[in-house]
């Protein structure tokens, strides 16, 4: 079939370690074929379940300090004793370690890079990225209203190359967000807004290696992330009306 070739580097594309030139193609083929979007979006559903599933059974600072205060308190003449249970929690933090380095080999900052990401690719795959259509920022800031616990401005996108496509309700670290989608020069733009609060610290520098283009900066104590394999001038260009707005 023409797409399996597609197909067979569908896991690597939803992962971001395509080379960058392959990875814009991959997004360019993603929104004209039904069969690789619908796909990839199950991809990236299935990825993004896993790492929610995932944090529910890491062991806790609390499960820790517990295990080793108890290993601390038994006397000598109990020392095999002592010896398994640090040993059971020598293999629970292993286990621990290795399901994290499954669901991502990442952790905090590069976590949520990643998951950024994801949710970019999922609106790329999507037949139906937004839930609010509208060109109209006065329409789709009020649908966001009671959805999530903050609000946020649009910028005036008279006189750029900028158009509003509209909005969805997205969570990242299991916080309600507001995920943005813009047009420009046959590119998607996707502007992410979170609560600041709710994510990692040291967020404000952008990942190296991502196969996208990104900003992000914190202002009025939201997380703006900008991302697209549009150009880093675009994407500049974007998030500078979106700091003048707020």
């Amino acid at each position: 079939m023409v797409c399996e070739s597609w197909k067979a580097k569908l896991d690597t594309y939803v992962d971001g370690e395509l080379p960058e030139q392959e990875m814009r193609a991959f997004d360019a083929h993603v929104r004209s074929c039904p069969a690789c979007s619908a796909d990839a979006l199950a991809r990236v559903q299935m990825k993004r379940t896993i790492q929610v599933a995932g944090k529910r059974f890491t062991p806790s600072a609390e499960f820790r300090n517990r295990i080793q205060k108890s290993i601390a308190s038994k006397p000598q003449r109990r020392f095999r004793l002592g010896w398994m249970l640090a040993a059971l929690a020598a293999v629970i933090l292993v286990v621990g370690t290795l399901t994290s380095a499954y669901l991502g080999s990442r952790s905090g900052r590069d976590q949520v890079f990643s998951e950024i990401a994801d949710l970019h690719v999922a609106a790329l795959a999507s037949p139906s990225p937004v839930d609010v259509i509208s060109t109209d920022r006065h329409t789709v800031k009020p649908w966001f209203q009671g959805k999530i616990p903050f609000a946020f401005n649009l910028p005036e996108l008279q006189n750029s190359d900028f158009s509003l496509v509209g909005g969805r309700m997205v969570y990242l670290e299991q916080a309600p967000g507001a995920h943005l989608i813009y047009d420009v020069r046959k590119h998607h733009i996707s502007v992410l807004v979170f609560q600041e609060r709710s994510l990692p610290a040291s967020l404000d520098r952008s990942p190296k290696k991502l196969p996208f283009n990104m900003e992000t900066w914190s202002q009025g104590g939201l997380r703006y992330f900008v991302i697209s394999d549009a150009s880093a001038a675009d994407i500049d260009r974007l998030a500078k009306l979106f700091k003048a707005a707020s």
